[in-house]
């Protein structure tokens, strides 16, 4: 009897591995048009096919940190400080208490995040947002209402001084703008919204970010390990014309603690092995290094699986 019950939990832990695989990972995002969306549509695609997994991609109004920690998504993308806010409890998850169930799979590539505005505007500086009507609010993205005044604080600015146009979201607040309601936005630079605006309005400007020691301080006070980064010209990033400094901060894929080993594994390996089929989904990802994929972040852990492709491919332990 003891032989027999041995060899059925065999059989049944096998039946479950197999489920798992075989069940379809719901990838969640932000809005479609977003950054992490786009992200998001690139790695499903080389999960789908590389790592002979099912994978869809799950678009929402605000981050997807809640749904794969209570287990209704088995991914999300987002960035560093907001998975550690949400992992600690603090800050925009002040009084929720601190959730342990996410594990990290890999760093992606950092957002790049300016304000734009129209080709013939009259703003030609962030300073110059002083009065100016801007999106406030994001009652459903608190982070990138973080970011928004980051932004203004790298030149002294705060809410108090522009005129603040209530947001849901990111999106909402590009929709905003085409339709003239404000007159500038904070976007990722290189997303598809971002062009899709640049189209509707004949063509926008980056504002660039400036880069001294106080302004950065200011910016991370806002959005902790967020940094500065020259952006070069180039034909998909609408906007930049010259080298233009903007805001950038890393954006992660994260999944919950139980999910499979070997899933998790499968998953690493797709997307270090298949940089150019992301990129083929979204350029942006041109920017992503396979060698960089373990980066050590504070408070947070690597899932099991993530950490057995890394010390075969030589990447574990994480960089700092």
């Amino acid at each position: 009897m003891k032989r027999f019950s041995i060899a059925f939990s065999a059989v049944a832990a096998g039946l479950l591995a197999c489920a798992a695989q075989a069940q379809t990972l719901s990838i969640v995002t932000t809005p479609a048009g977003s950054f992490t969306n786009s992200i998001g549509n690139a790695v499903a695609k080389v999960i789908v096919e590389h790592a002979e997994l099912r994978a869809t991609v799950s678009p929402q109004q605000s981050h997807g940190q809640e749904a794969v920690h209570d287990g209704s998504a088995e991914l999300s993308l987002a960035t560093i400080s907001d998975v550690q806010m949400y992992v600690t409890g603090t800050v925009d998850y002040e009084g929720k208490g601190p959730k342990k169930n996410l594990r990290l799979v890999s760093r992606m590539v950092p957002i790049r995040t300016v304000f734009y505005v129209r080709n013939d505007s009259t703003i030609k500086s962030m300073a110059d947002l002083k009065g100016k009507r801007v999106s406030v609010g994001y009652g459903a993205q608190k982070s990138v209402y973080r970011v928004a005044l980051a932004l203004l604080g790298t030149v002294g600015l705060t809410e108090k001084d522009v005129q603040g146009v209530p947001a849901r979201n990111i999106v909402q607040a590009a929709d905003d703008f085409a339709a003239n309601k404000t007159d500038a936005f904070v976007f990722a630079l290189g997303s598809g919204k971002v062009k899709q605006v640049a189209a509707s309005v004949g063509g926008i400007r980056a504002l660039p970010v400036p880069s001294g020691p106080m302004a950065v301080k200011e910016m991370r006070r806002h959005v902790p390990g967020s940094y500065v980064t020259q952006v070069k010209p180039n034909p998909n990033l609408d906007g930049v014309t010259v080298p233009t400094y903007a805001m950038a901060y890393d954006v992660v894929l994260f999944t919950r603690a139980n999910m499979p080993d070997d899933v998790i594994y499968k998953i690493a390996s797709a997307v270090h092995d298949n940089k150019k089929d992301m990129a083929a989904v979204f350029r942006a990802l041109n920017g992503f290094d396979p060698q960089a994929m373990a980066t050590d972040y504070d408070d947070l852990t690597y899932h099991p699986g993530a950490i057995k492709f890394f010390k075969e491919k030589g990447l574990w332990p994480p960089k700092s």
